[in-house]
């Protein structure tokens, strides 16, 4: 005889389950196989600088966006975004940034960012050089000729683009194995983003800082911080522009890696959990291969984790109470 399940069994159910993962999801130890990874990638890249042209990393992604660390890991990779010392970025018609943070050099090429046709996409158009003039950080302003920028050539060897990164593969490393999964238990790639440093929030993106949040999620501080830590622009064109010879040399993506990481860090452990469980169950049912008749992925982490942070907005926290 078939014994029906009740409502009340489904809740005692997904209350035990709920329980396992607050238990087992603790917090990051401060150094595992992860942020090891992310700080030998630091060093490689900081050991490359040459000829006063500092290249600064900033770990991004997973490594940088969880703060737990469950059984099963869903980091597959270190990713790396990395800015030049001697090249910036400023939103249209602002002045010049000055004084400049101890990281950028003592001449720096100064581009505006330039709207394109499509949005989050941009260009990059020199506008004036900065010379510093003071030990303090002060800087002169020199007016240069216009031109648009190029994203350039330099790309690292042995390593596949995808987008805006240059992807080094790892194939030696040996995945973990519990029971019915088997993932990455180390990290399989590093995926290192050449970009440049925009110190302002981006004209672009004016509206998120001031539209209402309708159950106070990001708080005010967190708002703060997010709009203080600026942007980055990285060298992608739009899918529509890649085929086209000038446009997919010289169009632009901006990239809110830095407000990523201070919003997901600001979640509630069950929310942080909710999403690597959503990360992890595409990742295993192998969803993200999925690709459209144009070779174009379907579904991708980025996808799930704009859906997390509208749902974080649009549910308030006592919603995620009922989970606990």
């Amino acid at each position: 005889m078939t014994v029906p399940v009740t409502m009340a069994d489904d809740r005692v159910v997904a209350k035990i389950v709920t329980e396992f993962f607050l238990n087992t999801c603790q917090h990051r130890r401060r150094l595992n196989m992860d942020t090891g990874s992310a700080m030998q990638r630091y060093s490689d890249i900081v050991c490359a600088s040459h000829n006063d042209i500092d290249f600064i990393p900033l770990a991004t992604g997973s490594v940088a966006e969880f703060y737990i660390e469950p059984m099963l890991s869903c980091v597959g990779d270190v990713d790396m975004m990395v800015h030049s010392s001697c090249r910036l970025a400023t939103p249209q018609g602002q002045a010049p940034p000055t004084p400049l943070p101890d990281e950028f050099h003592g001449r720096v090429r100064v581009g505006e960012i330039i709207d394109s046709d499509f949005p989050g996409y941009v260009f990059l158009v020199s506008s004036y050089f900065l010379t510093e003039i003071t030990d303090d950080g002060q800087y002169s302003v020199v007016q240069c000729r216009r031109h648009y920028w190029a994203h350039g050539s330099g790309r690292e060897q042995d390593c596949e683009i995808q987008g805006p990164a240059d992807v080094l593969k790892q194939p030696d490393k040996i995945p973990s194995v519990m029971g019915p999964f088997s993932v990455s238990g180390s990290i399989s790639s590093t995926d290192t983003v050449p970009c440049v440093r925009c110190l302002s929030w981006p004209l672009q993106a004016a509206d998120w800082q001031t539209r209402h949040k309708n159950y106070g999620w990001p708080d005010s501080a967190t708002v703060g911080l997010v709009v203080s830590n600026g942007c980055d622009v990285v060298r992608v064109a739009h899918r529509l522009c890649r085929q086209d010879e000038w446009m997919s040399k010289r169009q632009w993506r901006l990239s809110f890696s830095r407000a990523e990481i201070v919003l997901l860090n600001s979640w509630m452990p069950v929310q942080q959990i909710v999403y690597h469980m959503l990360r992890f169950f595409v990742k295993n049912e192998g969803l993200t291969k999925i690709k459209d008749n144009a070779g174009s992925k379907i579904l991708s982490n980025y996808n799930i984790k704009t859906l997390m942070l509208w749902a974080c907005e649009m549910k308030a926290r006592s919603w995620y109470g009922l989970m606990t």
